[in-house]
């Protein structure tokens, strides 16, 4: 059997890369298999495949859709470039730029609360700490990824904002440093445990050749353990920055509605996503210029992550690392 088993890894590998399977796989032949349950299933799965391709496309059609609508009565010139957002006076002024920076307040503020703490958690939890005390932390840091977000912002709110005030007596009921703070809490768990799945796939031979020639086991982890784990590290870093662009309900509650774009953490602010649920719960009219106003913000958001996630793919590819 033993003496078979590299002839039959060579058919595997011929098999799998095109070659004519009806040596390994007897009933298949040189076409896939046309049993009816093989059919049945492959077809199910493909239309799964096509059913979450045709939501996303249609998604992203109505986006645009609608969004255009918007720039057939608003110059997208000034929608792009204007730094005042006034949607409900009678001279509306449609500029993004204070929800942007909003949003990218928030996004950055949670960042530096997420990613250090969240990749510390990792590196202690993968490579300091016993089993036991893995055990014991990891279930415990997750449950953060279960609480409600709409719970962070009755936490900010009436936890963190009147904490914070004790310190900084000219800080605002809704401010930007309160919301970054519960949003950076609640990234914690994606970007701990992204983290550490990178961290735990690196090969146990990398970690004893370094041990073999003598470097201990801070110089492991930093020289060796990290920069081999560093692609899935920076795709955690940038899909928490992501969740924090997108979230909704904690900055709803706790950043306030008072789109500005003066960079001061300790006042209110408006990110995109607090916009579209001020003016959701709103009576806003079915095709006014404030109801397409949704789409406009909706479709910049979108872009805004699409471009992060391009990003973060492009990094992910550069800094690869591949085991064999």
């Amino acid at each position: 059997m033993a003496e078979n088993t590299p002839h039959l890894e060579n058919l595997l590998t011929q098999a799998v890369s095109g070659g004519d399977r009806s040596k390994v796989f007897s009933r298949f032949g040189k076409r896939p298999s046309y049993s009816f349950k093989e059919r049945f299933i492959r077809y199910i799965l493909r239309s799964f495949s096509w059913l979450t391709i045709s939501v996303t496309l249609l998604i992203i059609i109505i986006l645009f859709w609608d969004a255009i609508e918007l720039f057939r009565q608003y110059s997208i010139f000034d929608f792009l470039t204007g730094t005042k957002w006034e949607p409900f006076g009678e001279s509306k002024k449609l500029g993004i730029l204070p929800l942007v920076s909003g949003t990218l307040m928030i996004a950055i503020g949670a960042s530096a609360i997420s990613i250090p703490l969240g990749f510390g958690t990792a590196v202690y939890l993968t490579q300091f700490a016993n089993k036991q005390m893995d055990r014991i932390m990891t279930p415990i840091i997750e449950v953060l990824s279960g609480i409600p977000t709409v719970v962070f912002g009755y936490f900010a709110l009436f936890a963190v904002t009147p904490f914070l005030q004790i310190f900084f007596k000219n800080m605002e009921l809704f401010n930007a440093t309160s919301a970054s703070i519960v949003v950076g809490i609640s990234c914690i768990p994606l970007v701990s445990s992204i983290s550490a799945e990178a961290l735990r796939a690196v090969p146990i031979s990398i970690k004893s050749a370094a041990y073999a020639v003598g470097m201990n086991n801070f110089n492991v982890v930093t020289k060796v353990i990290v920069p081999s784990a560093i692609s899935g590290i920076i795709a955690s870093f940038i899909l928490a920055f992501a969740r924090a662009v997108g979230e909704t309900m904690a900055v709803t509650l706790a950043a306030g509605a008072s789109p500005n774009i003066e960079w001061n953490y300790f006042i209110g602010i408006q990110t995109m996503t607090a916009f579209i649920v001020q003016i959701s719960l709103g009576d806003t009219p079915a095709g006014s210029l404030e109801y397409y106003t949704i789409y406009a913000v909706g479709l910049m958001l979108f872009l805004i992550t699409f471009i992060f996630n391009m990003i973060a793919t492009l990094i992910i590819k550069k800094f690869r690392e591949v085991y064999k």
